[in-house]
């Protein structure tokens, strides 16, 4: 090996980012080229995160090329289709955000405008009834793409998983193992850096014990402690924009068969989470302290509770936002430590994931070129600004004023990028997926037709359509989803059949 070549790395922490990042280099880095050992502490506590996720896990098991009905059993996860937002626009309100695409695109335009017509002319249909994954998810069914039917919706059902975040870590952590990954139990108690340049050099525990490496992530956390405590790279504090700044989660007992969604209820100071497992109910109440006491987000949260709580609250505390740098000198942040957006649209593990993909498309040898530290940083911040931007939406997007809080996020700043969306929809419908960012056009239109904000016109080209032509074709595609409905299998039947956790 060249000797300018990264020869070891240390991932600091556990957890889901830790064990997420480590198995994922286990599976990339050619056998045995690097030396890859994590470091964690069971006195350390693990926040347990991102017991919701997003479609692009399911790539990330490909990559690894994990059986996915055996991480679907061992995990005690459900499937997931979409998030039902309750309260959101005004009381009494909800939608649900679907992992799929409404109807079908014509004449090159986004459905979305043909829909917007079609109700300017008198029609009654829900935008629903034009989506797949919404209507599975209401019936409670669930399958996987059957890619035997041609130009069909079956054939294209965008999914996601429900999973107990402490079981997947544990999940990622014996693949790992399994393929050469070194674990050292112990707390940090030492770091080192180099006197000329200010790189991290050796991390001691506890015990007396010193470990060496090239490369260090940092997985610990909200103490951030290389990142933060040992390089101070600093903060962009976001609270402006999304003021939530404490959580208080509890598991309560199943209670009938889990639904296929995720469901985020807006409450008086916040909103509250329910993610439905095979083995429990994840919940968890957001909340921002400045109108909220930590007393009364629990007794919300009791409140709300479907089934008898299986354990004890947890309180979090956090600040949304992103370092000034994910990755500084030789450290690169992930998860937690790299920054935090609130669990609104289930984001966490997938920005794991993407700067997992970024760190192997910009892996460093051991003059660390200030080039790709720097091209590193910049699409870190941009992917978070864009997701920053969705969550924002859902908050400044809406009609309540029943509370000081909904009063505050209603009428609060928000950056020039989102603005500049949010004016181009509501002159004409107009949506764009910038740089290829996570949430496309599909989702912004799910959220700000849901919330209630209605455009002023759609796309011009939409109005050659003739009306009878119009009418036919969104007929035949209420009936298309229909039909496919009908072909799908009980969510709990497809898990019975498939991938029932041992409980």
């Amino acid at each position: 090996m060249d000797n300018s070549n990264i020869k070891d790395i240390i991932i600091l922490g556990g957890g889901t980012a830790g064990w997420m990042c480590a198995a994922a280099l286990s599976r990339l880095i050619p056998d045995k080229a690097i030396n890859i050992r994590l470091i964690e502490s069971e006195a350390i506590g693990t926040v347990g995160v991102g017991e919701a996720t997003i479609p692009h896990i399911v790539y990330f098991n490909r990559l690894l090329g994990l059986s996915e009905d055996d991480f679907v059993k061992h995990t005690h996860a459900t499937f997931k289709l979409g998030i039902e937002f309750v309260d959101w626009g005004s009381l009494g309100e909800r939608y649900i955000h679907p992992f799929g695409s409404y109807g079908a695109d014509m004449e090159g335009i986004r459905f979305h405008h043909f829909w917007l017509r079609h109700k300017q002319l008198g029609s009654q249909t829900p935008l629903e009834n034009y989506n797949l994954q919404i209507l599975a998810a209401k019936a409670g069914k669930f399958q996987r793409p059957d890619m035997s039917v041609k130009n069909s919706p079956l054939n294209a059902i965008s999914y996601a998983f429900q999973f107990d975040a402490t079981l997947y870590a544990g999940f990622m952590r014996k693949f790992a193992e399994k393929n050469g990954v070194v674990r050292t139990e112990g707390k940090v108690t030492g770091v080192t850096q180099n006197p000329e340049n200010g790189h991290v050099q050796t991390l001691t525990l506890e015990n007396g014990q010193s470990y060496s490496a090239d490369l260090f992530i940092d997985c610990s956390g909200f103490r951030a402690l290389l990142i933060e405590q040992t390089l101070k790279t600093g903060y962009q504090d976001w609270s402006a924009y999304l003021p939530c700044n404490r959580a208080v989660a509890r598991a309560s007992q199943a209670t009938g068969d889990p639904a296929p969604y995720t469901r985020a209820t807006a409450k008086e100071a916040g909103w509250q989470w329910r993610i439905p497992l095979q083995s429990r109910i994840g919940n968890g109440h957001v909340y921002c302290s400045d109108f909220m006491s930590d007393e009364k987000a629990l007794e919300s949260l009791n409140a709300d509770l479907d089934g008898e709580p299986v354990s004890e609250p947890n309180f979090l505390r956090f600040k949304t936002g992103i370092r000034n740098k994910s990755w500084n000198k030789n450290v690169i942040s992930l998860g937690l430590a790299a920054g935090f957006l609130e669990p609104l649209e289930s984001t966490s593990i997938h920005l794991i994931q993407t700067a997992i993909a970024r760190l192997m498309t910009n892996f460093p040898d051991k003059t660390f070129a200030q080039a790709n530290i720097d091209y590193y940083n910049s699409r870190t911040l941009l992917e978070y600004e864009q997701v920053r931007d969705f969550l924002i939406t859902h908050y400044y997007v809406t009609n309540r004023d029943d509370s000081p809080f909904w009063n505050y996020c209603r009428t609060m700043d928000i950056p020039d990028t989102l603005k500049e969306r949010l004016d181009l929809y509501k002159e004409n419908a107009r949506l764009y997926r910038h740089d290829n960012e996570l949430f496309n056009e599909v989702s912004w239109f799910a959220v700000m037709q849901g919330q209630g904000l209605v455009p002023r016109s759609h796309h011009p080209i939409v109005n050659a359509l003739p009306d009878t032509i119009l009418d036919t074709r969104m007929s035949q595609m209420e009936k298309v989803m229909q039909s496919c409905l009908k072909h799908m299998p009980r969510h709990q039947d497809f898990i019975d059949q498939n991938c029932k956790a041992e409980l």
